[in-house]
């Protein structure tokens, strides 16, 4: 039987950005290993986590704050990601498409968010 969330298209990207993420962060510098290379994998892996969690027989607003953490994330994410551009772990086109990623995840995720508690 397939879980409720695996057909959620937040969580479906959401765990493409989690593949994208650790693709990144394996050019990352061994020091980074338990700095940045951490922050980012731990922040971007909660994402579908939450998503699946949030969806597992939750009430709507249960799944509603589930989502929210999503969305707190991926903002983390964010930052993370101008910061290892800034510091130059990665370059602007990496960027650019991790971004992307991210900002997809962002609206699917608000979506989902916007349509659990509107019914």
């Amino acid at each position: 039987m397939e879980k409720p969330h695996k057909r959620l298209l937040a969580w479906q990207k959401s765990m493409d950005l989690v593949v994208l993420i650790y693709q990144l962060t394996k050019a990352f510098p061994r020091e980074e290993t338990y700095g940045l290379v951490s922050q980012l994998r731990r922040a971007v892996i909660s994402v579908p986590s939450n998503i699946a969690e949030g969806a597992a027989d939750r009430t709507q607003q249960q799944f509603a704050n589930f989502l929210s953490v999503s969305i707190g994330s991926l903002n983390e994410i964010d930052t993370q990601l101008e910061a290892a551009l800034r510091i130059g772990y990665i370059n602007q086109s990496e960027y650019d498409l991790a971004r992307l990623a991210v900002d997809d995840c962002l609206a699917l995720t608000y979506g989902l968010r916007r349509k659990i508690l509107n019914g």
